[in-house]
């Protein structure tokens, strides 16, 4: 069997108005320059990326009956990602994220609907099914035990997951314990480890992580495995819009893991991913196929990125 990538996450769409001078006051109505809308990051995002570079992947997802599923199941059809379908009827009738995202010259701001449920015991073992065997897995809140599983089986695990003030530390430290990497931005590293600055953070989370790597937007990566390494983000990508950023991040990532290179090499190729990205409207929008991006990283990895 060909080795694969999986995971499993929602399905996002997000509404963008653009071009807004600024954002509205409560009671106030502003007219943006542009409306568009697009299938979204999240983990879904990651892999259709993942697949985009040549990698095999098995995605689940959450589809129903309503426009929203319909112009998802559209937009997968002319993607290169086998796509499973874990709807189930206790979901409501829209099983997707909707997100509108406000963008203004200087940033973007979400504001969003989610119905998703825990999943019970049938979809659990589904999911199970969907991932066992992949070289690479996804890791997402709701699959601890799923990810035990995956685990004991030689599965590599990443998580990548956005910090929820309203879920306890002790769920975190419960996926840490079962993650091979976890790639945390600045905000989410430091508000786990309780540190000041990201440095004191890596050496925190080596508690969990051989290899902790910390997100830090526009300067780059850190990477720290007894000592710390910044990989510096690629300059030369002009900036539009940083929606789906994170999740093109973790797709250049997994490409490196996927092919064994080093990490430093891995976070290299997650920046270029993420720098493309942000590159057009949209977090699916700004892509590269495996040719470029292979000439890409050998352009990076020659010169002082790195």
């Amino acid at each position: 069997m060909i080795p694969f990538v999986a995971g499993v996450g929602p399905a996002n769409i997000d509404l963008m108005f653009s071009g807004l001078p600024r954002l509205p006051n409560e009671g106030e109505e502003l007219y943006a320059d542009e409306f568009s809308m697009h299938l979204g990051g999240g983990p879904l995002g990651t892999l259709i990326t993942v697949s985009r570079l040549g990698i095999p992947v098995r995605a689940g997802t959450y589809l129903g009956d309503d426009f929203f599923s319909r112009y998802v199941l559209q937009q997968l059809e002319t993607l290169p990602v086998s796509i499973t379908n874990l709807y189930r009827a206790h979901y409501g009738a829209i099983p997707l994220n909707i997100s509108v995202a406000a963008l203004t010259a200087k940033d973007r701001t979400f504001l969003s609907y989610t119905d998703k449920k825990a999943p019970d015991d049938n979809e659990l073992e589904a999911v199970f099914e969907l991932c066992r065997g992949a070289r690479i897995v996804d890791m997402q809140m709701g699959y601890i035990e799923v990810c035990r599983k995956l685990k004991k089986e030689g599965t590599l695990l990443i998580f990548d997951t956005a910090w929820e003030d309203t879920i306890p530390r002790s769920v975190y430290e419960s996926y840490l314990e079962l993650a091979d990497y976890w790639t945390a931005n600045r905000q989410e590293a430091l508000k786990f480890t309780g540190c000041k600055d990201v440095t004191s953070a890596a050496r925190v989370l080596c508690n969990w992580l051989k290899t902790p790597i910390i997100k830090l937007d526009a300067s780059g990566c850190l990477v720290y495995d007894g000592e710390e390494r910044i990989i510096p983000a690629i300059q030369d990508f002009v900036h539009v819009d940083s929606t789906g950023a994170g999740d093109a991040f973790l797709a250049g990532f997994i490409y490196g893991l996927y092919h064994q290179k080093p990490v430093e090499d891995a976070v290299l190729m997650g920046n270029i991913s993420g720098g493309v990205c942000v590159t057009a409207k949209g977090a699916l929008t700004a892509y590269v196929n495996e040719p470029e991006f292979l000439r890409l990283f050998e352009k990076y990895r020659n010169t002082n990125a790195m």
